[in-house]
C-alpha cells in the first residue's frame, strides 16, 4: 500500500537543508544562494528563514544581508558536545599532526552519505588551503576525508553510492568521474590512507585515515589539506603513516580500548 509522504515532515526536511546550507560557512548565505542550493522557491525559503530567525536558530547579518546561524543554534551545539566528547578526544591529534608536518589537519564525520568537516587545527607553514574549514561538507568519495570513510564501507554501500554516482557527486563529478573514484578507492584499501590531488581546487591536495567506531565501521576521518608541493610523492607515505597512527589512536579511545 502507498503512503502519503506527511506534510509536517516535508516541512522539517525543508527546515533541516537549509540549517545546513547557512552552517557550511561562517559568513552564512544569501537568499539568492539558499534559494538555489535549497530548490525551494523564493516566498517558501524566505518565510522558512524568517521563522527559523524568530526561534533564534537563524539571524539576518545587518551589513551583508546573508542568513547566518543564530544564538539557539550555539546553546544547543554545547549541550550537544557534552553528549559526543570528539573534541576532547580528536584536538590532541589535530595539534600533533599540525605540529609535526606544518599542514592543516581536520576531523570530519560521516553524516549519511556526506562528510561534515568538525575540527581544524592549522599549522605553521605559511601557504595555506582554505577549501576546507568547520561545517564544510563533501559527497562521501570526493574529498580525502571522504574517500577514506567510503574505501572502508560495506562493498553492497559502496555500489550504491558508485550506480548513482553523478547525482550523489553533484558539481564534483566532472573533475572525480566514477572510474577515478573506484580507483581511488581501491588505492586507498591498498595504502590504509587516502590522496586526493587536487581533484577538488586545482592545486590543493589532502590525505585522509577512516576512524572507525565501536563496530569497526568508518564513521569519522582525520586529513591534512595543503599546497600541490607539499604532497611530493616522497613525503606521501610519511604523511600517511602519521595520519593512520592518529586515526588508530582515536579509534581505540572511541572504542573504549
Amino acid at each position: 500500500m502507498m503512503t502519503v509522504p506527511v506534510q509536517g515532515a516535508q516541512v522539517v526536511s525543508r527546515v533541516a537543508a537549509l540549517l545546513r546550507i547557512v552552517g557550511r560557512k561562517p559568513e552564512g548565505s544569501p537568499l539568492v544562494e539558499l534559494v538555489r542550493e535549497s530548490g525551494l522557491t523564493r516566498p517558501t525559503a524566505h518565510r522558512l528563514l524568517t521563522s527559523l530567525a524568530a526561534e533564534g536558530l537563524l539571524d539576518q547579518d545587518a551589513h551583508s544581508g546573508n542568513w547566518v546561524l543564530g544564538p539557539e543554534i550555539l546553546l544547543m551545539g554545547s549541550v550537544a558536545s557534552a553528549r559526543f566528547p570528539l573534541e576532547d578526544i580528536a584536538r590532541p591529534s589535530l595539534r600533533r599532526l599540525a605540529e609535526e608536518t606544518g599542514e592543516s589537519a581536520f576531523f570530519s564525520i560521516r553524516r549519511g552519505a556526506e562528510t561534515v568537516c568538525l575540527l581544524r587545527e592549522e599549522g605553521s607553514f605559511p601557504v595555506r588551503s582554505f577549501v576546507l574549514h568547520e561545517g564544510v561538507r563533501f559527497p562521501l568519495g570526493v574529498a580525502s576525508a571522504g574517500t577514506a570513510i567510503m574505501a572502508f564501507l560495506p562493498a553492497a554501500e559502496q555500489e550504491e553510492l558508485l550506480s548513482g554516482w553523478a547525482a550523489h557527486a553533484g558539481s564534483f563529478a566532472n573533475a572525480n568521474t566514477e572510474e577515478l573514484v573506484r580507483a581511488n578507492l581501491e588505492a586507498t584499501r591498498q595504502a590504509g590512507y587516502a590522496v586526493n590531488p587536487g581533484l577538488v581546487l586545482e592545486g590543493s591536495w589532502g590525505m585522509g585515515a577512516a576512524v572507525f567506531d565501536q563496530r569497526g565501521r568508518p564513521a569519522w576521518a582525520l586529513s591534512l589539506t595543503g599546497i600541490e608541493p607539499r604532497f611530493r610523492a616522497d613525503r606521501r607515505d610519511y604523511l600517511g603513516r602519521l595520519l593512520m597512527d592518529e586515526a588508530h589512536r582515536i579509534s581505540l579511545q572511541l572504542q573504549g580500548s
